[in-house]
This record gives structure tokens, sequence and C-alpha cells, in this order.
């Protein structure tokens, strides 16, 4: 698999070109979900799984196990805040596609109730197109299998459109 990844990121594919490459073969959200965490190694850590991908829009699952869990017998505060930077920063790239640059200034976490199970982060943010320096505020929410929020991200997102 390393083999794969390996090529994979050496043809410096945008992250909307390899999601639009994978996202309809078998595994292949599986595939673009590692080939990130292999991209950016800390969010390997969580091992999460890209689910939906679209201009401005990310849903990004995390599976409750022990690997993510802290002493109080669920997901750990700082796995949480993983999985909102993942989301958020997928729905700027993948909007910038190529364009520009991104990079996350700020980032702040609201801790609303234990979160065990599936957890779902989603983010739906208006990525500015016109050339030159935005800063944009980006939320990820992020639920339960219930749908109950459980926390919710705050990013600041540099972007830069070239």
């Amino acid at each position: 698999m390393e083999a794969v990844l390996s090529r994979l990121v050496a043809s410096r594919p945008t992250v909307s070109a390899l999601w639009t490459a994978l996202k309809g073969l078998p595994g292949g959200p599986r595939l673009f979900s590692k080939t990130i965490g292999w991209m950016a190694p800390y969010t390997s850590t969580i091992d999460c799984r890209v689910t939906t991908l679209e201009h401005g829009f990310s849903q990004v699952q995390l599976t409750d196990r022990r690997a993510v869990r802290n002493h109080l017998d669920c997901v750990h505060a700082i796995a949480l805040m993983n999985l909102g930077e993942v989301s958020t920063g997928l729905a700027v790239l993948y909007s910038i596609d190529g364009r520009g640059r991104g990079i996350i200034r700020s980032l702040k976490m609201d801790y609303l109730k234990k979160a065990r199970g599936t957890i779902t982060a989603t983010t739906n943010v208006a990525v500015p197109t016109t050339t030159g320096d935005h800063n944009v505020k980006v939320i990820a929410d992020l639920t339960d299998e219930q749908g109950v929020v459980v926390a919710r991200a705050h990013a600041g997102w540099k972007i830069t459109v070239t």
C-alpha cells in the first residue's frame, strides 16, 4: 500500500483531482483517506474516512475504537480536534483546486458532550474564488450516530488564491 500511496503523492495531484479519480472506484474513498494521512502523517493517527467531498463541503468519519479513546471511555478531545481540522481543511483545499494554497491559522473546539460511536464531521463553507489572500472562518459540526452535535470546530484558514 505504501508504494501505491507514494506514487499517488509523487504525481502531485490536487485534492479535488485525487478525490475525483478515486471516489467511484471500489475502495477508492478509503485509498483517498489513506493518501491524505500519508501526505499529512499526524492526520493518519485517527484513521478517519472521507465520505463526501465537494466544493466547500466535506464529511469525514472517525470510528470509535480504543486507539482514539481517553480515560473517560469516550473519544479523546484531540482526536476530535484532528477530525475537525481534517474536515475544514478538505472543504477548503478541494475548493481551491490547485489555484492557490491554504494554511490553518487557528483552531478552537467546543466540546458539548461525550463523544461515543462513529463521529461524523461536516463542514459547509463558502470559499472565496477571487485572487488574493483571504482569511476564512470555517466551522465543522461533529455529530454522533444519533445526529447530536458532540463538538464544534472553529478553524481560521488563510487562503491564497492565484
